[in-house]
């Protein structure tokens, strides 16, 4: 795990609200403009966990900006909405990105906004194709997993996150409330280097509950036990030719993109 600081530090319960509250009005426009945006990153963690939620502020996690999953097709219409809420778009990083990514800042509340069409592609490549509509408001349990575990140098701020996440949701093979750690095995029985990555980082998410105060026994061990069963699961889905090609190479071939730093 790197010691990146990003995301992680003191943030008191009236800066918290003003993210959740903005987040919040960015939601509801969008809706009335019919708009499909899905929450990502800490706040989605944060909706999704309200049993577990207080967990970041307990150790420390921050948010740091609201971040979105989106389908192209509807980037003109979000841009015309984030316009009409104060934001002002970066444009080079949607033609840098091959229209993959809009990042927005707000002037007046100093709020920064991403936007990640069609996929997050970052050490991994986790596509959104016809899951937004799954879950709402953020991304199906399964993907605000797989956004923690794709990151090979993972954080302090993406344990912490996960953590709650495992406490929060059982395990199970379908999206309803639960994280569908089906959809995970199937993903990574095609893909090794999602795979090697992700089997990783369950592993130290494990390691790691266990260093936290914040958390009882009984807590920890319900994480080593969910991330027990998690690695099952996915050692059970059967791999496809490439990934069993791909597992020949192993480690000895760099199965992942460099990332510097993922929100």
């Amino acid at each position: 795990m790197t010691s990146s600081s990003i995301g992680m530090g003191e943030q008191d319960s009236a800066e918290r609200e003003r993210f959740e509250k903005e987040l919040k009005r960015i939601i509801e426009a969008s809706e009335d403009a019919g708009l499909l945006l899905r929450v990502i990153g800490s706040l989605a963690f944060q909706m999704h966990c309200p049993q577990y939620g207080y967990l970041q502020q307990a150790m420390g996690r921050a948010y740091t900006d609201i971040d979105f999953a989106a389908y192209r097709k509807q980037a003109k219409g979000i841009k015309e909405l984030m316009s009409g809420l104060g934001y002002a778009e970066d444009q080079e990083v949607f033609i840098v990105s091959e229209g993959d990514r809009s990042i927005f800042n707000n002037p007046s509340n100093g709020l920064h906004v991403d936007v990640f069409y069609e996929k997050l592609d970052f050490c991994h490549v986790i596509s959104w194709n016809g899951r937004l509509e799954v879950d709402s408001p953020t991304i199906p349990l399964a993907e605000l997993l797989l956004e923690k575990m794709q990151i090979v140098k993972i954080n302090e701020k993406d344990v912490i996150d996960t953590i709650m996440l495992l406490l929060e949701h059982p395990l199970a093979d379908s999206d309803n409330e639960t994280i569908n750690i089906g959809w995970v095995a199937q993903l990574c029985a095609k893909d090794w280097g999602l795979w090697r990555t992700s089997t990783m980082n369950l592993g130290k998410v494990s390691q790691l509950a266990q260093g936290y105060a914040q958390l009882s026994d009984e807590q920890k061990t319900f994480v080593k036990l969910q991330v027990e069963t998690a690695l099952a699961r996915i050692e059970a889905e059967q791999k496809t030719l490439a990934w069993r090609l791909r597992a020949r190479v192993g480690d000895r071939v760099k199965w992942y993109k460099e990332v510097d730093e993922v929100h």
